[in-house]
């Protein structure tokens, strides 16, 4: 029998008494490797029948003797990469955990060799990444030789790959694995041209992670958690896996801190100015806004240099603030937020003196109305510099209801500071040069966030023709759903632009296209059951601080919300068109009167400034009053007109009809029973239409006001939500 012929007698033996009596089988194979000790078939059957026992020791030792004696056996490499990929994938699996107790057996170069050799064997790009990376980990000393070249080549893999975004497997490899370990090894001397670049990469990489979008795979959507404002996008939400990647190597922990500590480290290698190597945000923003103040005395080497620091550190600085910014203002946008009950806002054009902000005068000849109970009732809103810590801003200050938005301060702080790192950055020709070559690589104007947020930022600098130009480039990023799939929350978030538009178009006086963007929102909204009448206590409590009539507002994006805004600001464009100095516009007045009837009776002053307009003319046309007017208090000062101590003031207020009463006669005190609508008849809907109008007075006006006054239990803002669906065409054309 031939030598081959023996060995594979013996191992055949072995084989058969193995599971019978597997020290016969192991002493067959000792004598066979005595006989035959050259033999890779006698010393493979021996590691196999040790691997499968799961005897760690002598596992490792005939595993080492394999690999140094037959290095170019191919089932070798099949048993290391089995072995290797358990080391990858840190997996708890009992079997895997011995095949990386069996690993750690062998010496220390032996396991770099193998893997550096295991390496070499991989032809898929990732997996050979990880392989070398694995290396890098386990012997630190291997990042100086191998560290840069694995760095090159995850990112020319990105670029041969094509992929349209940062956040995948290559980046995510270098950033969150490679990176690290190059920049923290003192002993590798590398250009700042290449740090920068690293450094560049790396950002682009966790801003596009924090503000991924919402995961459209029903198999990905886990539950939910609500991410805290103290780091939005932290990798909590919902469950998000990267092409290429398991769900578990997917996941960023604190991505801006991370970021941060890269920029550190950057900065102190690159012998940045004043670099500490650990700050946070804000400190980063502070310290280059005192470099900025030594721009223009540099030159050459030192300017670039100091360019740089100053425009990496604003440029962070901006998105982490906008990003914080719009994860409140729009947080939907965002995978890392809980959409579920998360309210979008709007920032516009604050409206609380829409009441107020005439002076009602009179003297003791005009009309003496009934009711003298004018009160202020708007409650207390915080706005940005209601608190010491936000009074440094200047300019227009940002209103918003600390109840609605908990965390209001950090908000309007993240936007403020937004707002300055985009000033600094645009302060110096050098460092807007820099940032826009940033903003192009990074493909900024795609994002729709940011968009947003600089939207906002132009319409609080009062550029309202440029903030009209980047809605409509807002628009065309919205990304487009059908009718079906349209939720009310989905259709709010779409008008939402539509209401900036409409509040741009009313600051700069074009009203008529404020009216026609305001009744397109309108038409989408679905009117809300009437808030409960607000105690006297409330309405009687004011705002300790004036305001000019420049601020803003940030509003919730929700019908309950945007409905009263919408008819605020449709008020305010006709209330300046009603009470044009001489001129009459009965149509324009009587829209007035309709849309005072919201928030009532806060509006009660420019009422009776309307009141004092229709005596002073002694007539007054409005054919859609019994349509929509049903606020008791108007009745009543409408039925008090038609007398003689009204001022005997002639009305058209039912439709096709000219005029109601020809020659009235006193009232003679004669009072109109009380008529209220059942179930209305509260303490203080206790009213009477008195004042004469069923002596003297036509038939059909008495009914009408009867009927009237039994419709002032209705909702409110369902009639006016009517008002503006039917009266449409009506209402724009009465604008200029």
């Amino acid at each position: 029998m031939s030598a081959q012929g023996d060995c594979d007698f013996l191992v055949k033996r072995a084989r058969e008494l193995v599971t019978e009596d597997p020290w016969a089988a192991k002493a067959w194979l000792i004598t066979a490797r005595t006989l035959y000790p050259t033999d890779f078939g006698i010393q493979y059957e021996m590691y196999i029948i040790e691997r499968n026992a799961e005897r760690t020791t002598s596992a490792g030792r005939l595993l080492y003797d394999i690999f140094i004696n037959f290095p170019d056996q191919p089932v070798v490499w099949r048993e290391i990469t089995v072995i290797t990929a358990a080391l990858r994938n840190d997996s708890q699996d009992k079997h895997a955990q011995f095949l990386k107790g069996v690993f750690e057996t062998l010496p220390g170069p032996v396991q770099c060799q193998m893997l550096l050799k295991a390496t070499e064997q991989c032809f898929n790009t990732l997996e050979k990444a990880e392989m070398l990376l694995l290396l890098l980990k386990r012997f630190p000393e291997s990042v100086v030789q191998h560290g840069v070249s694995l760095g090159e080549s995850l990112l020319e893999a990105e670029n041969v790959e094509d992929l349209d975004t940062p956040v995948n497997c290559f980046r995510k490899l270098f950033v969150c694995d490679v990176l690290p370990l190059i920049i923290n090894n003192m002993e590798m001397r590398l250009p700042a041209s290449l740090l920068h670049k690293y450094m560049h990469k790396a950002a682009e990489f966790y801003i596009g992670y924090v503000t991924r979008g919402p995961c459209t795979d029903p198999q990905l959507q886990g539950p939910q958690e609500v991410a805290g404002l103290k780091s939005p996008g932290m990798g909590r939400g919902q469950r998000f896996v990267i092409e290429g990647l398991s769900e578990k190597s997917s996941l960023v922990m604190e991505p801006w801190e991370r970021l941060l500590e890269i920029v550190g480290v950057v900065g102190a290698r690159c012998e940045w100015q004043g670099e500490k190597g650990s700050r946070t945000y804000t400190e980063l923003l502070q310290r280059v806004k005192e470099l900025c103040r030594y721009l223009p005395g540099l030159e050459g080497e030192t300017l670039s240099r100091c360019c740089s620091q100053i425009v990496t550190c604003s440029t962070l600085v901006l998105f982490r603030s906008a990003h914080f910014y719009i994860s409140t203002v729009q947080p939907s946008l965002f995978q890392s937020h809980n959409s579920l009950g998360s309210t979008p806002w709007v920032l516009v054009e604050d409206l609380s003196n829409v009441f107020n902000d005439i002076e009602v005068e009179r003297s003791s000849g005009k009309h003496a109305h009934k009711k003298r109970k004018l009160a202020d009732g708007r409650e207390k809103t915080m706005s940005s510099d209601d608190e010491d810590a936000l009074g440094k801003g200047r300019g227009r200050h940002i209103l918003v209801n600390k109840t609605e938005m908990p965390g209001w301060a950090e908000t309007l702080e993240h936007f403020r500071t937004a707002r300055e790192s985009w000033d600094l950055l645009h302060s110096h020709d050098a460092l807007e040069s820099e940032f826009n070559k940033i903003c192009v690589a990074w493909k900024t104007e795609s994002w729709l966030w940011f968009r947003i947020f600089l939207t906002d930022m132009i319409i609080y600098q009062g550029q309202y023709r440029k903030a009209l130009s980047s809605l409509v480039q807002m628009s065309a990023l919205q990304p487009q759903q059908s009718q079906n799939s349209l939720t009310a929350s989905s259709n709010l978030e779409i008008h939402r632009a539509l209401i900036q538009q409409a509040s741009c178009h009313y600051a700069l006086g074009e009203h008529r296209l404020a009216c026609e963007k305001l009744l397109e929102v309108v038409s989408g909204l679905v009117p809300q059951n009437q808030e409960p009448t607000k105690s006297s206590e409330e309405q009687g409590r004011v705002r300790n601080k004036p305001r000019k009539g420049n601020d803003l507002r940030l509003v919730p994006c929700t019908s309950k919300d945007i409905l009263p805004f919408c008819l605020q600001l449709m008020l305010a464009c006709f209330k300046l068109r009603a009470f044009a100095d001489g001129g009459r516009d009965d149509l324009a007045l009587g829209h007035v009167i309709v849309l005072l009837q919201h928030d009532w009776p806060q509006g009660e002053a420019l009422f009776l400034k309307a009141v004092d307009k229709i005596c002073d003319h002694g007539s007054f046309q409005y054919e859609n009053f019994f349509n929509y007017v049903t606020n008791i208090d108007m009745l009543e000062e409408f039925a008090y007109l038609r007398t003689t101590e009204g001022g005997r003031v002639q009305l058209e207020l039912l439709p096709n009809q000219g005029m109601l009463i020809k020659n009235p006669s006193p009232a003679l005190g004669v009072e109109l029973n009380t008529l209220l609508l059942p179930g209305a008849q509260k303490a203080d809907r206790h009213h009477t239409v008195t004042r004469g109008i069923t002596k003297g007075v036509k038939e059909d006006f008495r009914l009408a006001m009867e009927r009237q006054v039994s419709r002032c239990g209705e909702n409110l803002l369902s009639v006016l939500h009517r008002f503006c669906i039917n009266e449409k065409i009506i209402l724009v054309q009465s604008l200029p």
